[in-house]
């Protein structure tokens, strides 16, 4: 008896350790853009066992005229903008993509907002698209990169500042108000996740895998890995520091965000707000989705 329960003490003890390696490079994964060249094809089981290798995108052509701006970071890292206008306008929209996009993916969006009469500024986050870097900490210090977009477009002169971010953009905004005391007139917000933890959970169950305990290791070695608690990047936290008028969107068949989160979210922002559902998206372009309704949705936000 003595002798099984040492051999069960032993195979639990590495039990252990094997699921916290397989967690850590999973987390490595979650928070790692490769350069096209620089990670060969896998298959579904070293998928499972290691992480889906991703890789940064090249962005498409820019639909507009557009001003190349680079933005460099507290820590050195180059990251590229583009700055389009248009003639007498009402204000300036920043654009932020989600987790492993790229600017020219918010293409649409922009164009929309040009159409209303408004300058736009698109970026590619640090570790995306034509950006330095091969790191992602899913919102956590890219809140840098949302405040250097704030200041060069305040830096213009310009008065009306709008941010619009879409999944992980949409909860970087949130941190950066947090952490850099931004003063936007107004926000738009589509299908942020309430928190890391949260994010983790959509995606492990994207690979139907149980997300407990897997994308609570995946949260705690993700920030081990990057110097940072990960489990403290919570939008649904930072919602409680704005103070400017919010368009909250999601849509309804949304496998990664949770109506649970966007509810959350909502009820934590202070100020004055509006919820908008898309009965047909999933975690998407609302604006490829279903055009009509989110031009007109965000044209009479921004009346």
């Amino acid at each position: 008896m003595k002798k099984f329960g040492k051999f069960l003490l032993r195979t639990l003890g590495i039990l252990f350790i094997l699921v916290n390696i397989i967690t850590a490079l999973h987390a490595y994964k979650f928070t790692h853009f490769y350069n096209a060249a620089d990670a060969a094809p896998q298959n579904k089981a070293a998928a499972i066992f290691f992480g889906i290798n991703a890789f940064k995108q090249k962005n498409d052509a820019p639909d507009s005229i557009t001003q190349k701006v680079i933005l460099t970071t507290s820590d050195s890292l180059k990251l590229e903008g583009w700055y389009s206008k248009v003639a007498n306008a009402k204000g300036t929209v920043c654009l932020f993509h989600g987790h492993g996009g790229k600017k020219s993916g918010t293409n649409a969006e922009a164009q929309v907002f040009r159409s209303l009469g408004y300058n736009t500024f698109q970026l590619d986050f640090r570790a995306h698209g034509s950006s330095d870097g091969n790191t992602s900490t899913i919102g956590y210090y890219e809140s840098e990169d949302v405040a250097l977009a704030y200041d060069l477009i305040k830096d213009k002169g310009e008065k009306n500042i709008v941010l619009w971010g879409i999944s992980m953009g949409a909860a970087t905004i949130t941190k950066a108000i947090s952490d850099y005391q931004l003063k936007p007139s107004k926000i738009i917000l589509e299908m942020p996740f309430g928190s890391i933890l949260e994010a983790a959970e959509g995606r492990i169950k994207l690979m139907g895998l149980p997300s407990e305990p897997l994308a609570r290791l995946i949260t705690f070695w993700g920030g081990v890995e990057h110097g940072f608690w990960a489990f403290n990047m919570k939008p649904v936290e930072f919602a409680k520091k704005i103070s400017c008028p919010v368009l909250l969107q999601w849509g309804a068949n949304d496998p990664r965000v949770s109506k649970k989160e966007i509810d959350a979210i909502y009820s934590n922002i202070p100020t004055q707000k509006k919820l908008m559902v898309y009965e047909s998206a999933a975690h998407e372009s609302l604006c490829k989705k279903e055009k009509e309704k989110w031009s007109t949705t965000v044209a009479d936000f921004l009346k």
